[in-house]
């Protein structure tokens, strides 16, 4: 079983990694498909005169600021991509599901009381915000469905115990979904070939990496790619073997990434080569 994250960039080839995932699911392969938003809640934001806002903390990571009305225009976006990915799918014959992390406690999460961002030379808390933290995912419900013979598809907002309602990054919800499930492995579809080492330089990408190399690399990477690192980080330490970074923008994006043209991230050195498969630190 596999997780896919499929970001939000615009730039993503959908149609080439939903006709890739009806075909794994021909084959018999199961998967689970998390998706982003980012494009789509970018421009309904604007459409409904609250723009998106974006915040880096104090370590470097750039995030969109949740405050609530920001929170409900995601879940406007996030219910109308849900339901495009979900009827695409369904007409290339695969038994997909939509679901919100929220529905049955699937993805449960810590909200975060502040953030601390840094503005210019100032520090700054910002208070108000619903973003949060995967610190469970309901496992029973997504292996009930599979062994139904439905294949999930994921938009990761989650339930916090207080039952608030909250943004969680795709990245690490896909990561904590794909620990809980002990996946064969997750791969992140981006706008980019793989992890650049000099970006925005294609030419310049990495490989391979394993675990003990990944935070080198989250202090040069840029942009979205250093949440990916961290999602990838969460998942190899909770038993994953290995993560993909893909470039989502090509044909056979799923293919390309398994021959090894995007970057391979694994728990350990060395590792054994890896093939198509034949069956089956806080950012703020």
């Amino acid at each position: 079983m596999w997780v896919i994250k499929i970001g939000g960039n615009a730039a993503v080839n959908a149609e080439a990694v939903l006709d890739e995932l009806a075909a794994w699911a021909r084959e018999g392969r199961r998967w689970v498909l998390v998706h982003g938003i980012s494009a789509e809640a970018d421009a309904l934001g604007e459409a409904l005169g609250h723009p998106p806002r974006y915040v880096t903390s104090v370590s470097g990571f750039t995030s969109r600021y949740t405050d609530e009305r920001t929170r409900d225009i995601l879940l406007m976006a996030y219910g109308r991509i849900n339901a495009h990915l979900v009827a695409a799918l369904r007409r290339r014959g695969v038994h997909a599901i939509g679901l919100r992390g929220l529905d049955g406690g699937l993805l449960q999460a810590r909200r975060k009381e502040a953030l601390r961002i840094r503005e210019g030379d100032r520090i700054l808390i910002l208070r108000g915000d619903y973003s949060g933290t995967p610190i469970g995912v309901n496992k029973a419900l997504l292996r009930e469905l599979l062994g139904m013979g439905l294949y999930p598809v994921i938009a990761p907002m989650g339930l916090t115990p207080e039952g608030e309602i909250v943004n969680v990054d795709g990245d690490r919800a896909a990561a904590a979904i794909a620990a809980a499930l002990q996946a064969e492995g997750l791969i992140f579809l981006t706008g980019a070939p793989g992890l650049l080492r000099s970006f925005p330089d294609e030419n310049t990408r990495v490989p391979e990496l394993c675990l003990e190399e990944l935070e080198e690399a989250m202090a040069w990477a840029q942009g979205r790619m250093r949440h990916k690192l961290l999602a990838a980080r969460e998942a190899l330490q909770n038993g994953l073997p290995c993560v993909w970074l893909a470039d989502g923008r090509r044909p056979a994006p799923l293919t390309a990434a398994l021959r090894g043209e995007g970057t391979r991230i694994f728990a350990a050195p060395s590792p054994a080569p890896l093939g198509v498969p034949a069956g089956e630190s806080e950012p703020f």
